[in-house]
């Protein structure tokens, strides 16, 4: 397949299937009283940080923040930078913004909606300080890998939205999706691996639950780390 063809079908395949989730009353109860206030509608037009956070501060993407607990204590955590959770999954945007209140948080904030065609429309160029992907759909079946997150030319688009000196860090229990990932990032231009091969343990990144399986499952746990140049 030429990298025009690919790129052409990437942008029609949605890297996610909305699967039905019951909420729980408490992530409802969050949703319904506290969505209008954290969550950044879709709009399809470039986003002004600025107006979002009230601050200069750097920002985070994370993109599939699942239920968000994670998200959430690195937040708690990092109060002078700020974070924007991307996530379809309503279940866990409620989950999260229960933690937003619970935790008191101000620079955390939402968008329920396709990570992709939020980071082509309403992320600027150069604008983001990182992006956070912990433990993305592998999607194992061969027929199912062209809904990869992490592969060009998706990869090409986080390279773009990062500012210089910016990283892209990925962590994933899946070891063919990390060899797959290590080579698409290696191949992307504009990004360099910070380590030789994979990146040895962010202790900054909290356990997931996901994290949690894997290692129950003894599940290698791999860890990539790209920077901006």
């Amino acid at each position: 397949m030429s990298e025009l063809t690919k790129d052409a079908v990437l942008r029609t395949v949605h890297t996610f299937v909305l699967r039905a989730g019951r909420m729980t009353d408490a992530q409802r109860k969050a949703y319904e009283t506290l969505s209008q206030r954290w969550c950044v509608p879709y709009t399809g037009s470039p986003l002004n940080f600025i107006d979002i956070f009230d601050n200069v501060n750097p920002v985070t993407v994370e993109i599939g923040f699942g239920m968000g607990a994670a998200t959430a204590i690195i937040a708690q955590n990092n109060p002078e930078k700020n974070y924007l959770g991307l996530e379809v999954h309503r279940p866990g945007v409620g989950k999260l913004l229960n933690e937003i209140e619970e935790k008191n948080l101000s620079n955390l904030y939402i968008i329920e909606h396709d990570a992709i065609e939020v980071l082509e429309n309403m992320i600027p160029d150069e604008s983001v300080n990182a992006f956070h992907i912990f433990f993305p759909d592998p999607w194992p079946k061969k027929k199912h890998h062209k809904r990869r997150l992490v592969q060009r030319p998706r990869t090409d688009i986080l390279a773009k939205k990062l500012a210089p000196g910016g990283y892209l860090y990925m962590a994933t229990d899946w070891e063919p999706y990390a060899e797959f990932a290590l080579e698409e990032l290696t191949l992307t231009q504009g990004l360099k691996n910070k380590y030789v091969g994979y990146a040895p343990h962010q202790e900054w990144r909290p356990e997931t639950k996901f994290e949690n399986k894997g290692l129950k499952a003894e599940r290698k746990i791999s860890e990539l780390f790209f920077e901006k140049i």
